[in-house]
């Protein structure tokens, strides 16, 4: 094949805003961050549901479906945990690219976990959504007892416990858990997430 030829199908190649125009939506990640227990997973979930309500085409990353495949060979050491959300923003730009809406639960602990997912997936199409809930209020959801074993030491590096979280200085979004029940919590992402998905 000659290089005329390599230009000629290249050009013919489907692009994500041709997937976003079928789609009737434009694609983002969403990428959620907090403490265990304050409810990404939740809200994920819950914005996921509420996009399908509306046509829209949302898929959900969290621990659940990375972990048992893309990511089951890692641990929770630092440098697995930045390889584990290297893998989860490669796997949202590709989505993204396939003109989907990207919902991305992860602690993403430090500020420097999400800035590498930011840079993977593009300044333009990240949008950090912080998840906020206090200390106090994580534990008291904690209906597997993480918090507790990590307080007696049968877990190590456990976040919020013996090991840091930073929160993110200028989110896109905040949602304080401990002041809204789940339905408002989703409502509020929903609006928000609205006025990125619509078609430009």
């Amino acid at each position: 094949m000659n290089s005329e030829n390599i230009y000629s199908t290249f050009d013919r190649l489907l692009h994500r805003e041709d997937r976003e125009r079928l789609l009737e939506q434009t694609a983002k990640v969403f990428w959620l961050t907090g403490l265990s227990g304050a409810g990404k997973t939740t809200i994920a979930v819950g914005l996921q549901r509420a996009l399908h309500a509306q046509g829209k085409l949302a898929y959900v990353l969290d621990g659940d479906n990375i972990r048992l495949g893309i990511s089951s060979n890692l641990g929770f050491s630092t440098i697995d945990r930045s390889e584990n959300i290297r893998r989860v923003a490669e796997t949202a730009k590709l989505f993204l690219d396939a003109g989907i809406i990207t919902i991305c639960s992860f602690i993403s602990p430090t500020n420097d976990l999400r800035s590498i997912a930011k840079a993977i997936i593009g300044e333009n199409d990240f949008l950090e959504v912080y998840i906020n809930a206090p200390i106090a209020t994580c534990k008291e959801r904690d209906v597997k007892g993480l918090y507790s074993k990590a307080e007696a030491g049968e877990i190590k590096d456990f976040t919020g416990v013996t090991a840091l979280f930073e929160a993110p200085a200028k989110p896109n979004l905040e949602i304080k858990t401990n002041l809204q029940n789940e339905d408002e919590s989703v409502l509020a992402f929903a609006n928000f997430a609205s006025r990125h998905i619509k078609v430009q």
